[in-house]
């Protein structure tokens, strides 16, 4: 459905240091980087993306929206380990629990999933659809 999804950051740089770590049990590696710019790109295995910007020297206008729980970004992960890893390193890098590692009967009864908020308030999730 979506080529890729962007979030403005307020920390480039810890933002970029928040998702290298929280996306790598995931799968998903970063792209490249663009200090400068402050544009950062990460990518899983089937091409889909996920990008950061930052305030730009470059003045790419830049859209900040209020964090809030109306938004959050679930990353798919494929297996529940990996929503795990996901969650204890997004707690290392200081994201704030927003719901532990979990199955989400409410949705369907193989739901597992974490919510962290990141560096500026964002809610991410991953979550992993598989039983077991």
């Amino acid at each position: 459905m979506f080529d890729h999804l962007s979030l403005g950051v307020t920390d480039f740089a810890a933002s970029v240091a928040f998702y290298d770590a929280v996306l790598d049990p995931l799968g998903v590696r970063r792209w490249f980087v663009m200090d400068q710019a402050a544009v950062a790109a990460y990518q899983d295995a089937g091409g889909e993306s996920f990008w950061l910007y930052g305030n730009s020297t470059l003045q790419i206008p830049l859209i900040m929206i209020e964090p809030t729980d109306r938004f959050h970004v679930a990353f798919r992960a494929v297996n529940r380990l990996a929503v795990n890893r996901f969650y204890q390193a997004a707690i290392a890098q200081g994201g704030q629990d927003a719901g532990m590692p979990g199955l989400r009967p409410q949705y369907h009864p193989h739901y597992y999933a974490a919510y962290v908020l990141d560096p500026d308030g964002y809610k991410i999730e991953a979550v992993c659809h598989q039983p077991g």
